[in-house]
């Protein structure tokens, strides 16, 4: 008996679809597009409030992918390059508007890691109190703890001092804990 349907793998031969796209092949940058658009626009999504606008800054990333596609070296995963490129492209539109203020206060005590309080709500809940905190809290904080930067790649990053980074994490992290325990409360979760 013959099979219904045929099965193709989706990640059937990246590399080949990477290099057709370097040299031209409009096919294979849509279809590199398509398949990581989704998840890109998440990313972009993460940093910029504005859909509409996080889409924009998606666009105009891939650009930069396809510009930059011959520079890829095939080391890490591709998915992981285009995502630096979409992280680093939303904070350049950020500090385009200039959206961004740091606060260089110093802290004394540092706070627990949010802990599994996360688990009791939902992810669109959580994005909403992500979008609430001050742009510079929340770039510091995605780029923390979404995206593992260190301290001193994030200083480089958005040109501020490594203490200002560790300031605004635990600043975000202290809102973020705050609004949690009151909708906590609020619902009767404790």
């Amino acid at each position: 008996m013959k099979p219904l349907l045929k099965i193709i793998a989706l990640n059937n031969n990246e590399k080949a679809w990477i290099k057709r796209a370097v040299s031209g092949d409009s096919k294979a940058q849509q279809m590199l597009y398509d398949r990581y658009a989704g998840k890109m626009l998440s990313v972009c999504r993460q940093y910029v409030k504005d859909v509409q606008f996080a889409e924009d800054v998606m666009v105009h990333a891939f650009v930069k992918v396809f510009k930059n596609l011959n520079s890829f070296e095939y080391r890490g995963s591709f998915e992981g390059w285009i995502r630096k490129i979409m992280v680093r492209e939303s904070i350049s539109y950020l500090r385009k508007r200039q959206f961004v203020v740091y606060d260089d206060g110093v802290l004394e005590n540092q706070e627990k890691v949010l802990d599994s309080a996360y688990s009791a709500f939902d992810v669109e809940y959580i994005q909403n109190q992500i979008d609430q905190l001050p742009e510079g809290y929340k770039m510091v904080f995605l780029l923390f703890a979404i995206e593992g930067y260190k301290h001193h790649e994030i200083a480089e990053m958005l040109q501020i001092s490594e203490g200002t980074s560790k300031s605004q994490l635990f600043k975000a992290r202290k809102m973020l804990q705050e609004n949690l325990k009151w909708m906590m409360k609020s619902t009767g979760r404790n």
